[in-house]
């Protein structure tokens, strides 16, 4: 039961680190199962802070945060006398807008602060302390801890450019400071792409996107059996890990032909200008700053640019060693790892007793989908079951 023993001590059963749509989902879940917890994090704060005003997301209406069906993206258009239609693709701002009313609906349990250290005392309760001097002592830990920690800078790319002058696209979202001067986005998805739209629209003299693959098509992407797949693994929580690796590459290879290889429709106007340069199945050969501050930039085709920033649009990748309140408490030395991933059960527990792990990180025992809000409810639904069998013991 959650109480207060202190000005800066809490117990509770079930802490959930992270407030994103996965975190969040979960607490609504918990908070149904009537299973006392507490929601450490900034709700959306990641999405809020990290990605640019006018974007889009790929995901749709039935992609919502409610394991039980009520709060539903679909019920939040309802009271505003509006339909699916109205709102696809889905904009930024209405996502959140949907998740604001989904909390304000739910009244989770949530304290906006940033857990600095997670550890295990003797008698098996984790402790998480928080940076405004806060300690919680709980039963169980569910991370739910999103993208933040996993940024890929790949080292052989940033060898080849000059330090200080590059951003990854999550903390480079305000284009506004690009008006008037020229930039390289350096990958070919929806993100490098999007990114390019947004800067035109923002006033960006040049935008030069260079990848390694051919131009992606411009083709609305195709999700829906993605969404059987998780729904089926409701009742079969196995089924990705008990594939064979053959089957498991042919699934990665399904989802990253849909979310990879194709490029939403709505973007291609907004990327046909003059000033939007592509050079598809090109990389940076060398680089120099020129005597004005100017980047003067090789491409391995010969082309020669300048630009003024460089951003890279080269996506996430687990690293659970990266978490900072893992590295600074004892159990990332306890905590089984393999290529970056934690080792998961079948309901997302690791092989430290009572602490559960999703999103991105349970990419490697549940599928690709965990980059994706379309797990959250799964992920929700699975983690209960595992709260409640450990209540039950």
């Amino acid at each position: 039961m959650l109480s207060q023993t202190s000005a800066a001590a809490k117990t509770t059963d079930v802490l959930i680190i992270g407030a994103g749509p996965f975190g969040i989902c979960l607490a609504a879940h918990v908070q149904q199962l009537g299973l006392e917890y507490l929601m450490v994090g900034k709700p959306m704060e990641f999405w809020k802070k990290n990605m640019p005003e006018g974007m889009y997301l790929r995901s749709a209406c039935d992609w919502h945060l409610d394991v039980s069906g009520v709060y539903t993206i679909e019920r939040y258009l309802e009271e505003q006398g509006l339909k699916p239609a109205d709102v696809e693709p889905l904009s930024l701002d209405f996502y959140l807008a949907y998740v604001q009313w989904f909390l304000e609906q739910t009244r989770l349990k949530n304290l906006p602060e940033y857990v600095q250290q997670l550890s295990r005392d003797e008698g098996g309760d984790f402790i998480a302390s928080l940076e405004d001097g806060t300690q919680i002592r709980a039963k169980q830990v569910a991370m739910a801890i999103g993208f933040k920690y996993f940024v890929n800078l790949p080292a052989d790319l940033l060898a080849l450019l000059p330090e200080g002058r590059y951003a990854h696209t999550c903390d480079f979202v305000d284009l506004q400071q690009m008006r008037d001067k020229a930039c390289l986005i350096l990958g070919g998805r929806q993100s490098a792409f999007e990114w390019a739209a947004l800067l035109a629209e923002a006033g960006a003299r040049d935008i030069h996107l260079a990848y390694r693959h051919d131009t992606p098509a411009f083709v609305e992407a195709d999700w829906s059996w993605v969404n059987k797949i998780i729904d089926g693994m409701a009742d079969n929580p196995g089924w990705y890990r008990n594939l064979s690796e053959a089957e498991k590459k042919e699934v990665g290879h399904r989802l990253w032909a849909e979310g990879r290889l194709k490029l939403e429709p709505w973007l291609k106007n907004r990327i046909t200008m003059d000033h939007v340069h592509l050079w598809p199945n090109t990389q940076v050969a060398s680089s120099a700053i020129l005597p004005d501050g100017t980047l003067d930039l090789q491409l391995d085709s010969g082309k020669q640019i300048q630009v003024d920033q460089i951003i890279l649009a080269t996506g996430y990748k687990a690293a659970i060693e990266n978490v900072p309140f893992l590295k600074t408490g004892n159990l990332l030395s306890q905590l089984e790892v393999e290529n970056g991933f934690p080792r998961l059960d079948e309901t997302f527990q690791s092989n430290i007793p009572g602490l559960f792990i999703t999103s991105l990180p349970a990419g490697q025992d549940f599928g690709p989908f965990f980059g994706f809000t379309v797990a959250v409810r799964l992920s929700a639904k699975l983690i209960g079951e595992g709260l409640r069998m450990a209540y039950s013991m």
